[in-house]
């Protein structure tokens, strides 16, 4: 029999037979024809960038591991309200979440209480990649780049202010560190959401935001904002790929992302976590994969291992509760 005569099931004992031999099949992950429902929690309302980047990659892994992947959206609290129920979900792989990086390692730090324990409660699969923010002003600013904008801000004390998506978002987090580093004196002012605050950047009511890279970009392309810097590791693509990124205009090792990890609740097998691992990373091996990603304003980003990610997860955790700190931000 030929392979493409090989039946599924086939295909699983023989993928089965080759790890046996050493051998990793079908693009280093594990095909298992289980056919369970697996519950993929996502903390936002459907349309927004987490939930169609999960929808995607549902789709993709369905067709790796076999099991039917259903999104389940529970917005809420910066979506604390799903990561909670992810939390107190059964340890069997029958729920899983494409968490946002708010949620695990910043509102812990914001709020007076949320329904778990980052360190604790969930077991981390892998990166998934990032959701780049970018600074934009209104165009009759002077200023093009850091340097002039630096330059501006301390010719020109208390005079200019940020718009944020709202007290405690990487929107107003980042930019606050951002300000501290550079040693500037920019007023905040909070929205809730990116829409109004990037309405009052482009009437010339505020001077700037730092928002995601898929909320500017058409603002950015028709005119109504200049984008100054981009928070990205590296530079975007399309209509943004001019942009130097902060870390290319003196500000080493600075990011303004927020990114999405694979993440079961504590207790799940080390082996179904592996497993999990292994066709996450199939997927995001995928030719098309990165385009797909980008188009929806992701920034692929994958871990090595559960473990590194794991180590990822709790640095993240450490590294935003010392920004929250330094914001002087009274928990909620």
């Amino acid at each position: 029999m030929t392979p493409s005569h090989l039946s599924r099931r086939q295909l699983v004992l023989a993928s089965a037979g080759a790890a046996a031999l050493g051998a990793t099949p079908l693009g280093h992950a594990q095909v298992i024809d289980s056919g369970k429902v697996v519950k993929v929690v996502v903390g936002f309302p459907a349309g927004q960038a987490t939930d169609m980047v999960t929808r995607v990659l549902a789709e993709r892994m369905r067709a790796i591991t076999g099991d039917n992947y259903v999104v389940d959206n529970r917005p809420g609290q910066g979506g604390s309200l799903a990561l909670g129920q992810l939390a107190k979900s059964p340890a069997n792989g029958s729920v899983m979440m494409i968490a946002h990086m708010s949620a695990v390692a910043t509102n812990p730090h914001i709020y007076k209480s949320v329904p778990y324990d980052s360190n604790k409660d969930f077991e981390a699969v892998g990166l998934i990649g990032d959701l780049p923010f970018v600074l934009v002003c209104n165009p009759s600013l002077p200023v093009h780049n850091l340097k002039e904008l630096i330059a501006y801000a301390k010719a020109n004390p208390d005079k200019l202010n940020n718009a944020s998506s709202g007290n405690g978002t990487v929107s107003h987090l980042a930019m606050e560190e951002l300000k501290r580093k550079a040693g500037l004196k920019i007023t905040h002012i909070p929205y809730k959401g990116s829409v109004a605050g990037l309405t009052d950047v482009i009437s010339g009511n505020v001077s700037m935001a730092l928002e995601t890279a898929s909320a500017v970009r058409a603002h950015v392309e028709s005119g109504r904002l200049r984008a100054i810097a981009a928070g990205s590791a590296k530079r975007l693509s399309g209509s943004l790929a001019s942009v130097p990124t902060m870390i290319e205009q003196g500000f080493a090792d600075f990011t303004a992302v927020t990114w999405l990890m694979m993440l079961y609740p504590a207790g799940t097998s080390k082996d179904l976590v592996k497993t999990t691992y292994n066709a996450l990373h199939s997927v995001m091996a995928q030719p098309d994969m990165e385009q797909k990603l980008v188009s929806l304003g992701l920034q692929p980003r994958t871990s090595n291992s559960p473990e590194e990610a794991a180590a990822y997860l709790r640095s993240e955790l450490k590294n935003w509760g010392e920004i929250v700190k330094r914001s002087g931000l009274e928990r909620e």
